[in-house]
């Protein structure tokens, strides 16, 4: 397995481990932390690098100055950004800022003095403008008094880490917008095998049921003939693949790494990022893979959560025990929710087990039970429970029983303390164990 695929697998565990309230933020601390350790191995490789003729970090005085004395970077070896000022987004017309300036009548589009720093000059030959300046696997990235013959030790890495961005969607325009996914014609079992790929994946197990089935219902069928390259390494990735049939060969550097077949997923974090891709996917037999682009998944992302904001807020507010919450703090409060479903019967916390969650009732209602007094209460709808055993450390104290289908919102330990603010103090004047 590559080095990327058990980044990866280590991100996954690291994510279920800690659950963290903004998956993004964490995704992005874990990879620059990764990133610190690595540059710091680099400072203890330079001598070598030297020594090959490669220099890793760029020195002030060897930067050219133009005639407005700033800084250029010499033409063959300057890297190429995606601009994140740029539209990028396939759906455009849903995204687009009424207070920016239309790029087709501005030839310098909206990013005003920000674009031309995200821009590789024009002259620069054929492919190098791709390329970091101090990538070592490109010829033409290196300078002509370098010989290009001249090959890194073994366990030598001085690739520097590439340009990342993500599209700005304004999710205040979700409502007027008329933009809707694609839509296809799965067949039951393939909803449910597709289903069961999507929920093993770290990026769709923060989804609601009805986002996770406007995801299926947004795959989009393609087939691969043997020997087709899927993706390639280094170019810019757009979509997430599911393989419904054949095998996949993954190489890196030209080296066979991984194969995967039916069912399996890779190209995940192209639906967070534009990043180059970490390897090349070749179809080892005949494939046909269901797939799914960015732009639609980031809406559908958005939307949901920004829906799930506005549900979650409307129902704070009518929370008793929540009323002194600023609007400002119910907003947060919100974000850290999840919601979880139980059927009829479905226990929600077991008398005597260690609590980890506060629940509030969002729909239906809930039975009471408690060893030696049996059931000692019904509750419904903004109703809450699971208090007791986060504020005093305590086991829970009774057993909470789905009478009827109960949607709760859960909030995590950390969460409950950090969030409630003032309501804190109202949970403990309530608390029936100080009474």
């Amino acid at each position: 397995m590559s080095y990327s695929y058990e980044e990866l697998n280590q991100l996954q565990k690291e994510l279920v481990a800690k659950n963290p309230l903004d998956i993004l933020q964490f995704c992005a601390n874990y990879f620059n932390t990764k990133l610190a350790g690595q540059r710091s191995q680099m400072w203890q490789m330079q001598a070598k690098a030297q020594s090959a003729g490669i220099e890793l970090f760029s020195k002030v005085e060897s930067v050219a100055v133009d005639n407005q004395g700033l800084g250029v970077i010499p033409t063959a070896r300057q890297p190429s950004f995606k601009s994140p000022f740029d539209d990028n987004d396939p759906h455009a017309e849903h995204t687009k800022d009424a207070h920016r300036p239309d790029t087709k009548n501005n030839p310098q589009g909206g990013a005003g003095l920000f674009k031309d720093a995200f821009k590789a000059d024009s002259s620069a030959p054929k492919g190098v403008a791709d390329l970091e300046p101090n990538d070592p696997s490109s010829k033409a990235g290196l300078p002509s008094a370098v010989n290009p013959s001249i090959k890194l030790p073994v366990l030598f890495n001085a690739n520097r880490r590439v340009s990342v961005s993500a599209e700005a969607l304004n999710p205040d325009k979700f409502k007027t917008d008329s933009w809707t996914p694609a839509k296809n014609n799965l067949t039951k079992e393939q909803r449910a095998e597709l289903s069961n790929t999507l929920s093993s994946n770290f990026l769709f197990q923060q989804l609601d049921a009805n986002s996770k089935s406007t995801v299926l219902s947004a795959l989009v069928k393609m087939t691969f003939r043997k020997g087709t390259e899927i993706i390639t390494q280094g170019d810019e990735g757009d979509y997430f693949y599911i393989i419904e049939t054949g095998t996949v060969d993954f190489y890196v550097n030209g080296v066979k790494v991984n194969t995967s077949s039916d069912g399996y997923s890779f190209g995940e974090l192209a639906l967070m990022y534009n990043a180059p891709r970490a390897a090349t996917a070749l179809a080892g037999t005949d494939v046909t893979c269901w797939t799914l682009d960015r732009a639609t998944f980031r809406r559908i992302l958005l939307e949901s959560n920004f829906n799930r904001r506005i549900m979650y807020e409307d129902f704070l507010r009518n929370v008793d025990v929540l009323a002194g919450l600023t609007p400002q703090e119910r907003s947060k409060l919100a974000d850290a929710l999840s919601t979880e479903t139980y059927q009829p019967g479905d226990k929600i916390v077991t008398e005597g087990e260690i609590g980890e969650k506060f629940y509030l009732i969002e729909s239906g209602t809930c039975e009471i039970f408690k060893k030696g007094e049996g059931v000692i209460g019904t509750i419904g709808k903004g109703s809450y429970f699971g208090e007791v055993a986060l504020l005093n450390d305590l086991p829970r104290q009774a057993t909470v029983t789905a009478k009827d289908l109960v949607n709760v919102a859960t909030l995590g330990k950390s969460g409950f303390t950090r969030l409630l603010g003032p309501a804190l103090d109202v949970l403990r004047k309530q608390d029936p164990t100080h009474q």
